[in-house]
């Protein structure tokens, strides 16, 4: 019964004006290749968010990251994007498997799988992250990865290249669910120091990586979109996750 609560999408969901775009601030470019699971997702004309790779053919991501707006595609193995790199992989979207009791007004159950149409080859550019077993501790320094926006104090500016920074996991109470659309401790976990004038908040759908395993997922932060943020807890999924994998054997 637990397949159910993921579905292949087959409506339109309606588009969220509270999405916010992706920021890396106060970070740095990363190593080339040094995150071989993340993956740029392409959707439609011009539209991206970010997910990282679990299984040669399968994606997670945010469910809020609507890939019914137009084809979607996984940009794999790539440091720059706009840079025809050598081993990156260009690989199509078969389905979108969003969970089936996503809730767009509060983002409860944030979450969604992509299944890809063909295997990618798994190569020093190219890998797979592991899904935690537990919940990751408040006090723990993680780390989040993506392509998009630096800031400074001096200066803001779009970036091809992958970016990351460091981020404390906070205590529930540092995101009060007034603030933050309804905010559930028990799916939902908060992120980033907000003592920090300039913070760090990266793209939807990308992951929250402590100890070597995605742990979290990028999922809605504040309007002013300072810290902390918002991420949905992976391992509430885990047991569902792999039970839908089962089911679409790759």
């Amino acid at each position: 019964m637990l397949l159910l609560l993921l579905l292949p999408m087959t409506i339109l969901l309606p588009p969220l004006a509270r999405a916010w775009a992706g920021e890396i601030t106060g970070g740095c470019e990363a190593q080339p290749h040094s995150r071989p699971y993340m993956a740029f997702v392409k959707i439609g004309v011009g539209g991206s968010c970010r997910g990282f790779l679990i299984r040669e053919d399968m994606e997670v991501t945010a469910a809020h990251c609507n890939c019914n707006l137009g084809n979607t595609s996984m940009l794999l193995g790539a440091h720059n994007v706009e840079i025809d790199e050598l081993g990156r992989q260009k690989i199509w979207v078969r389905h979108q498997i969003p969970h089936g009791e996503y809730n767009d007004e509060t983002y409860e159950n944030d979450i969604m799988l992509l299944q890809l149409r063909h295997k990618t080859n798994l190569t020093q550019t190219v890998g797979t992250i592991p899904l935690p077993q537990r919940e990751v501790k408040e006090g723990a320094m993680c780390s989040v990865a993506s392509w998009s926006w630096t800031r400074s104090k001096t200066n803001t500016q779009p970036t091809l290249t992958l970016q990351e920074v460091k981020l404390k996991v906070m205590s529930n109470n540092m995101c009060p669910s007034w603030q933050y659309l309804q905010y559930s401790p028990s799916r939902m976990l908060c992120v980033g120091d907000p003592r920090k004038v300039f913070v760090s908040q990266a793209d939807s759908g990308g992951p929250l990586v402590c100890d070597g395993k995605a742990h979290d997922i990028v999922s809605h932060g504040k309007p002013d979109e300072l810290a902390p943020q918002v991420f949905t807890k992976v391992s509430k999924y885990v047991s569902l996750i792999k039970k839908t994998l089962c089911k679409l054997k790759s």
